[in-house]
């Protein structure tokens, strides 16, 4: 991994507004030349706001041609943006694209759609089947949209097929306050932390702020390093711009301190998923013995 400069985007999209939503985004890329950005990363449903519910299908076909203009301004400094994905079937997913030289090179659908409490995505997008790492000009990285992060397994399938970056794309809503303190941020920033670690990679969290039908999104953006050391952080609550230089001397130290990765056994834990598998559906087949 070599160094790169990261600009993390703190912003509070409209609602159901693609284009204005566009050019802010635009303007945005031009702060981050200013600022020599190598990736510029934006929130969770950057392009269209988060709490769409009915509108998801009306601002599908608006995503298409802004992912494709922003595309186009990927060509010296590369873009994580979120949008509505809709396939040839008319799936509409909850998306994150990595936009790099003029083009799409990755798309991520998120894969746990949060359906309780304050949230409700699972009744108006599809779910996500696949968890991909890819590759950039500076190193091998991952995309988890939000919810992904608060299961381990997604962060640690990132890490086991090569990622020295994560990316976190979110709309994470504050659940309380404190005097001077948003709660839930210190929550999020204590799991990055943990997933930074264990997973020893650098971890790059972009949460939105602003306000949708009575949700208060918290902000708290920060990027943490592979020790699970906070690198930079943006007060919460508000707009602004975070930037952070990511260096792979860290990373390389992190990994020959704790050799976690090296480690995981990863034909153990097929071996035993396929057990529980088997057991929690009830499925024919008899388990292996373990090699002695």
């Amino acid at each position: 991994m070599r160094k790169v400069r990261v600009v993390v985007a703190q912003i509070a999209p409209r609602l159901g507004e693609v284009q204005a939503n566009l050019e802010h985004h635009l303007e945005v890329i031009e702060q981050a030349r200013e600022a020599k950005a190598d990736v510029l990363v934006f929130p969770e449903l950057s392009l269209t706001g988060y709490e769409l519910r009915d509108q998801v299908a009306d601002c599908a076909p608006d995503c298409g041609p802004a992912v494709r203009r922003l595309a186009e301004a990927s060509t010296d400094l590369d873009l994580v943006v979120g949008y509505v994905d809709e396939s040839p079937a008319h799936k509409f997913y909850n998306a994150a694209a990595y936009l790099s030289g003029g083009e799409i090179r990755h798309v991520h659908h998120k894969v746990y759609l949060p359906t309780y409490g304050m949230f409700d995505e699972g009744r108006y997008f599809a779910r996500g089947d696949v968890l991909r790492t890819f590759d950039t000009s500076y190193a091998p990285a991952g995309m988890l949209v939000c919810e992904d992060v608060w299961h381990p397994t997604s962060a640690w399938l990132m890490a086991q097929q090569g990622a020295s970056i994560l990316f976190v794309p979110s709309s994470g809503p504050t659940r309380g306050a404190r005097p001077g303190e948003v709660t839930s941020v210190e929550v999020w920033h204590e799991l990055l932390s943990v997933t930074a670690q264990f997973q020893t990679a650098w971890v790059v969290y972009c949460n939105r702020v602003g306000g949708e039908d009575g949700l208060i999104f918290g902000g708290g953006s920060i990027v943490i390093d592979p020790f699970g050391r906070t690198v930079a952080e943006i007060e919460p609550l508000a707009e602004g711009l975070l930037v952070a230089d990511l260096d792979g001397e860290v990373l390389r130290r992190a990994r020959t301190a704790y050799p976690l990765l090296r480690d995981a056994d990863v034909e153990m834990i097929y071996r035993e998923l396929g057990r529980v598998r088997r057991t929690r559906f009830d499925l024919p087949g008899e388990d292996p013995e373990p090699s002695t």
